[in-house]
């Protein structure tokens, strides 16, 4: 392992080919957030809540288990090829998107597509980690997110615009064949394994580092169990994260169909969807290094209370619709972006380098439980009190999901 070093400057063109590779990643995402929950209503007239948002379920669910095995695998096989076996398993999704004759179809596509981004998706994050090292986490996750959640937003916009030029289907989709081609070719030809610079890292930490603590290598139910309950931070983190998906998961399903109830037309609610992921993507940019200057609890803290803020501008409409939309969304994307990059290098602070792949797995099966548990949350809330109540609700669960935070969590930034 002579030749291989850690830190930002040392991998600096690995770094930039995996930030495009997550732009493309993010957005596979970004092609359903405007379209997909209208396509249920108007194209199939289905006419439950929850049935409509059946896909956003089955998405974070089997997300969230392929997240919670993808450290193992990664470990196990490398990360490049768990990376490649994600644009696999996407490459059906856009085209099952566009011409897919029934719901179920819809609903197989976001089964391949939560596979596809629970492995591809995490091996950014990991390779990333791996590369930059100890000190620049909070800067490196703050890159990785902002590619993901600004192409997010973006195709978001583009797919309402095209849908509201050419029709739901199938002219929206057509992008996504691209992003899957594109993120294939790049992983295949250009992105080089990075387990070699954990195993670095590794070897770098010392018994008095690990205060004491005699290392082992665990397996996986050890680290579910540390990560999910017995380490404080990482309870502490795998809540929150949890409830902030909850956040994303509700908002995917109940905005359009809010919105477009209030009168806004699609474009518009194609701008109300784009405006939280970009904001939440691009403000990454300055929150991921703050993270590693300030710390990580102040900005999970207070990025929840913000989030709770962007709900109370939306659920009480304090403006006409595009612009609670809009405003709301703004506050949902900055507290969305102070939140999810800390949370990340929060993890990567607690965990050993040896099982921090799978620790961060277990911590993403958490987090992105919450887009299930957000949507099942929005079906069963808006059928019984209707769609505004869904958008009350998540804003209670965040404000106190930051206030456990609050009280759990101690600060442990290798920086400071």
């Amino acid at each position: 392992m002579t030749d291989i070093k850690l830190g930002l400057k040392e991998n600096w063109q690995q770094f930039t080919l995996l930030v495009l590779v997550n732009m493309l990643v993010g957005g596979m995402v970004g092609l359903e957030r405007t379209v997909v929950p209208l396509v249920g209503t108007e194209e199939f007239k289905i006419g439950s809540d929850i049935v409509v948002f059946s896909f956003i379920i089955a998405f974070g669910v089997v997300k969230a288990f392929t997240n919670l095995v993808s450290g193992v695998l990664a470990d196990k096989y490398t990360r490049k090829r768990i990376l490649v076996t994600g644009w696999l398993v996407g490459l059906p999704v856009p085209f099952l998107l566009a011409w897919g004759p029934s719901w179920n179809w819809i609903i197989l596509a976001n089964v391949l597509l939560g596979v596809s981004q629970g492995l591809a998706w995490s091996m950014t994050v990991n390779m990333k980690i791996d590369l930059v090292g100890p000190k620049k986490r909070g800067f490196a996750m703050g890159l990785n997110e902002a590619a993901g959640y600004g192409a997010v937003g973006l195709t978001a916009l583009l797919t309402g615009y095209l849908a509201s030029r050419y029709g739901l289907r199938p002219a929206p989709f057509y992008i996504g064949i691209f992003y899957t081609v594109a993120g294939l070719i790049l992983s295949v030809l250009v992105i080089r394994d990075t387990r070699q610079h954990a195993r670095l890292e590794s070897a770098q930490v010392t018994q008095q580092q690990l205060a004491g603590e005699k290392f082992h290598r665990p397996d996986l139910l050890w680290v579910f169990r540390e990560t999910s309950l017995k380490n404080r931070n990482l309870f502490a983190v795998s809540q929150a994260g949890l409830i902030n998906n909850l956040n994303d998961g509700m908002s995917w399903g109940v905005f359009p169909l809010l919105f477009i109830a209030a009168g806004v037309g699609l474009e518009g609610v194609g701008w109300i969807k784009a405006v939280y992921p970009f904001v939440w993507g691009l403000g990454q940019v300055i929150t991921g290094p703050l993270a590693d200057r300030i710390g990580r609890k102040p900005l999970i803290v207070w990025g929840m209370f913000v989030q709770a803020l962007g709900h109370v501008v939306i659920g009480f409409s304090l403006f006409p619709p595009l612009t609670s939309g809009l405003a709301g969304s703004v506050l949902l994307g900055i507290g969305t972006a102070m939140v999810y990059p800390a949370l990340l290098a929060a993890v990567s602070d607690a965990a050993h380098p040896s099982w921090r792949a799978s620790s961060l797995g277990v911590y993403r099966f958490w987090r992105d439980i919450g887009y299930a548990v957000g949507a099942l949350m929005a079906g069963i809330v808006a059928s019984f009190f209707g769609l505004i109540w869904a958008v009350h609700i998540a804003g209670i669960i965040t404000f106190l999901s930051g206030v456990v935070v609050l009280i759990n969590m101690k600060e442990n930034t290798p920086r400071l």
